[in-house]
């Protein structure tokens, strides 16, 4: 009785071991995931050399108002005012949000009457 008693007592605590640990993969983690650029438009709110600001306003939400640095590398197609709607790619890094490229959108005229 004894011997039956502590050889469940043993596999009880082996098992308990076993789920306490999982195995793990032999597999290496892969290297850091290439950042992914996002997208944001809006309307320009505020504008510098250095930085754009865009609000963002969806209906039943309060607006959203985000800030893009502009370096060197980001390509602006149109010319970025106050007011004006733009689409902004951006990656999100260590000192905050980058602009790759910012477009400005132009409002389309109206489709002409028919007479």
């Amino acid at each position: 009785m004894d011997v039956r008693f502590l050889s469940c007592g043993a596999i009880s605590v082996f098992l308990a071991l076993a789920i306490s640990n999982p195995m793990r993969s032999q597999d290496h983690p892969a290297a850091a995931a290439p950042v992914q650029d996002q997208f944001f438009a809006g309307i320009v709110t505020a504008l510098s050399d250095t930085s754009v600001t865009v609000t963002r306003t969806v209906l039943g939400k309060e607006s959203t108002a985000r800030t893009f640095a502009i370096t060197p590398e980001t390509h602006v197609e149109g010319k970025p005012k106050l007011k004006s709607r733009v689409t902004v790619r951006y990656v999100t890094g260590e000192n905050g949000d980058r602009a790759v490229r910012i477009i400005v959108r132009t409002a389309t005229p109206p489709p002409p009457k028919k007479q």
